[in-house]
């Protein structure tokens, strides 16, 4: 079965309100989409979003890559060999792996969409669902509470605070949440490379009541080591994001002393569903649980991350809300959310559809 034609656009998209993270804030967001058509006339679809301070690639570079490599190179190519496809994919897209999710998303979606089963059910489900965190930026304490009490009038039941511009006003920030929210709605950080040494053990001896479930990426990427120098009681409740790309990557952060308990894998930062999956896999020898994250993305995206989570054994949280946050997605499906948890459909491959006219 050939690909036959392979289109790629852009759409930028609003946000319902500006995001905001401890080094930058978004008011909207450029997705690139992609669709595989195969001889049967069965398409995929797939999304990447290239955040250069994350994923190192920029939009037009992205964009630019897929558009040189689509029609040239994939087109003509038999997806039944799919060691060889992936195999291709990943040299041709080395360096922008929002690139090259977006093109294995697709990928695996038609391929799954011509055998008639969910993606989930083709990586080897491991579990049904899982409850979704959602995500407070960086704002005023009175903001944060009364958008937080919405998510729980909602049902969500897992809540993730952006910190790292203060730790003063973080401490405080997070006793009022507890305080608010009652002991049966957890709380999780993510600092976003916003502290050091001093500031995290602060935070960490100052919140030590407020039952936090971990800090993700407290300390900047390239000081990820000195995480060793730190009492264990902080490195297991500390998860890695940042630091963490690639396979090799997470070889590298299970050695010991390990600098973090757990990990965070999302699908654009580390270049797709094969890598993810092994990164998982490296995770799972080591006994270091997972997180599957995203930044703010389609549901295309969005489910992609979830059929892979769900197939893996040692994936122990999910926060997947970047879809939430889009005033006009181009597509739907693909998940159920009910009760704040987050479920995958029993349609062939991503089971999203396009809405009328998005490309």
């Amino acid at each position: 079965m050939k690909i036959v034609e392979a289109r790629c656009w852009t759409k930028a998209h609003k946000l319902k309100e500006p995001f905001s993270i401890s080094f930058m804030t978004f008011d909207d967001i450029l997705n690139i989409y992609i669709k595989l058509f195969v001889e049967n006339g069965m398409h995929g679809l797939g999304a990447a979003t290239p955040v250069e301070e994350i994923t190192g690639e920029n939009h037009q570079g992205c964009l630019d890559v897929l558009e040189k490599n689509l029609s040239s190179e994939l087109v003509g190519m038999d997806i039944t060999n799919q060691d060889y496809f992936l195999n291709t994919v990943g040299e041709l897209f080395l360096d922008f792996p929002a690139a090259r999710t977006a093109v294995e998303t697709a990928y695996q979606d038609v391929y799954c969409k011509i055998l008639g089963i969910p993606l989930a059910t083709y990586f080897g489900k491991k579990h049904e669902s899982f409850p979704t965190s959602v995500t407070l930026g960086i704002q005023s304490v009175e903001s944060a509470i009364e958008q937080a009490m919405i998510f729980k009038e909602q049902g969500f039941r897992v809540i993730k605070v952006k910190t790292g511009v203060s730790v003063e006003e973080d401490i405080e920030l997070i006793k009022n949440l507890r305080d608010k929210l009652g002991k049966n709605i957890r709380l999780r950080v993510d600092a976003n490379q916003g502290y050091d040494k001093k500031s995290l053990r602060k935070f960490f001896s100052s919140t030590e009541a407020c039952n936090v479930d971990f800090v993700e990426q407290p300390l900047p990427e390239d000081h990820s080591q000195q995480m060793v120098n730190l009492p264990e009681k902080i490195r297991i409740n500390c998860m890695a994001d940042e630091s963490l790309h690639v396979p090799k990557d997470a070889a590298e952060l299970v050695k010991e002393p390990q600098p973090f308990g757990s990990f965070n894998i999302k699908l654009m930062k580390c270049g797709g569903l094969s890598n993810a999956r092994e990164i998982a896999q490296i995770g799972e020898q080591a006994g270091i649980p997972i997180m599957w994250g995203c930044m703010v993305e389609s549901v295309i995206s969005i489910s992609a991350a979830l059929h892979t989570a769900l197939s893996c054994q040692n994936t122990k949280y999910l926060d997947l809300d970047g879809s939430f946050d889009l005033l006009d997605d181009i597509a739907e499906g693909g998940f159920v959310l009910k009760g704040g948890c987050l479920s995958v459909t029993d349609d062939p491959g991503l089971g999203v559809i396009l809405k009328d006219n998005s490309d």
